[in-house]
């Protein structure tokens, strides 16, 4: 994934060192300093969460689901302060900020009722008197994410993991350090033991030696294609599972019999969601005749709405971005891609104020051979490809290393629903709305945009060993 998000194994790292200071991206000023902590320290962590594995997953659901649902209320109560929290650390407007917390409490409450039924044990037929499938815990599972949803990404996993029987071990990006420690303090006041869900704040070479440790089951990701690499290396050279979301270049195709104005506000909203850096926002739409001119109008008019402003303002549509290397990477992609022939309509300038800021920006004419038609742009710029006809806006669509999210406007629902599932290749694919995570819905990428599902029933059977139970 190309100018994806700065966390742990990023195109941009972060130089190893025993102190690091995290900055407010509105002001580019200090926050708080923390210190990588030494190996030993992380590996008396790994040891602790080995150990409270065997008494966390003999509890039964109903005592495991009493700290998810502690967990949940504390989300609600507290999700004015997490909100600020992440507008501080990585330029979260406060309003996005809240919803954020308030999701992590539903999915705490998804899986605090479904876990059970999930993991019931299924019966199956073989020649024996009884065969069925017994779903049991691994262990401790490492998970390695990004900064752009800190409490989301994190309880997206956390939840089932933890309803599970696993432990979590969490190497957060540093960008976002306090919230990672914030979610290891939330989780403990729900009622965790200790080594259930830990915080590590650690550099590479220490990620690499926990994803080795025999006490670490399993890996999951959230990040870049580079870094999705690494970590199925070093873990599949363990033969230790993974499961990697690794982000995409996600397509909206406008068919010809779609509503401009309709299909403007659902390309736009999948676009702008948390200041355009998310791994499932819209990253470009595909037209068709003869809606092509109404609907750059419609988007040009939209992405205008969206003014940049303190993020810790409740009327703030658009923060910065989290840091100035993600600032200065989108803005390279944009200006190759105009000197590549796209036309810039609106924005596409670093503007001269403190901050990571970069402001609505609108192409057009983009074209497969220029950075925003190929590659993965982590901000605030709707791409826009002109095809012939829908069988051409789908070969533009599918042309591209990832396949994560996919979305179809259309007038014919059941059209829409038919290209969805039979001619998109990716994951997630949605009709008439832009793509969103939901704890109901399995959520994953094919391609480069990686392997594995989380959420749904299957997101909790990713990291538990399905036994085979056989009596003769």
């Amino acid at each position: 994934m190309v100018g994806c998000r700065l966390d742990s194994f990023s195109r941009f790292p972060f130089s190893i060192m025993s102190e690091y200071q995290t900055l407010n991206p509105a002001t580019g000023r200090p926050l708080e300093t923390f210190a990588t902590e030494e190996v030993q320290a992380v590996k008396e962590k790994v040891r602790r969460a080995e150990t409270a594995f065997a008494s966390w997953s003999s509890l039964d659901f109903r005592d495991r689901s009493k700290v998810l649902r502690a967990a949940a209320e504390e989300l609600k109560s507290r999700a004015d302060d997490l909100a600020g929290m992440m507008a501080s650390e990585m330029g979260k407007p406060v309003s996005g900020g809240r919803a954020e917390a308030e999701k992590c409490a539903w999915v705490c409450e998804y899986y605090a009722d479904k876990a059970e039924s999930f993991l019931t044990s299924k019966p199956m037929e073989s020649d024996g008197s009884r065969s069925y499938i017994a779903y049991r815990p691994l262990g401790p599972v490492l998970a390695v994410m990004p900064w752009n949803f800190p409490f989301w990404q994190v309880f997206r996993f956390a939840a089932p993991a933890l309803m599970a029987g696993n432990t979590a071990l969490l190497k957060h990006s540093k960008i976002t350090t306090r919230c990672a420690l914030e979610i290891e303090d939330l989780l403990r006041r729900a009622g965790a033991p200790e080594g259930v869900f830990t915080t590590l704040l650690m550099d590479h070479d220490t990620t690499e030696e926990v994803i080795r440790d025999p006490a670490v089951k399993a890996v999951t990701l959230t990040g870049g294609t580079e870094a999705g690499k690494k970590i199925a290396s070093i873990a599949g050279g363990e033969l230790k599972k993974t499961v990697l979301e690794l982000g995409g270049s996600d397509p909206y195709v406008v068919l010809e019999d779609a509503d401009p104005e309709k299909a403007a506000e659902i390309c736009v909203s999948g676009r702008m969601i948390n200041n355009g850096e998310s791994c499932i926002a819209a990253k470009r739409f595909i037209t068709t005749p003869p809606i092509h001119d109404a609907f750059v109008e419609a988007v040009v008019s939209k992405m205008e709405d969206y003014n940049m402003g303190d993020p810790m303002r409740g009327d703030t549509k658009l923060g910065p971005m989290a840091s100035r290397e993600l600032q200065e990477e989108l803005h390279r992609q944009v200006e190759d891609s105009v000197a590549k022939g796209a036309t810039l309509l609106l924005g596409g300038h670093v503007p001269e104020r403190e901050g990571a800021f970069y402001p609505a920006t609108v192409l057009t004419g983009v074209t497969p051979d220029m950075p925003a038609g190929s590659e993965e742009l982590f901000g605030p710029v709707a791409c826009i490809l002109a095809a012939a006809d829908a069988d051409e806006a789908l070969r533009i669509a599918n042309d591209t290393p990832f396949g994560l999210g996919a979305a179809v406007i259309t007038a014919d629902a059941e059209r829409g629903r038919r290209i969805a599932e039979d001619r998109l290749d990716a994951g997630c694919c949605f009709v008439n709305a832009f793509v969103k995570s939901d704890p109901r819905l399995p959520f994953g990428g094919i391609k480069q945009s990686g392997y594995g599902r989380e959420l749904s029933h299957l997101g909790i059977r990713e990291f538990v060993n399905a036994k085979t139970v056989y009596v003769a």
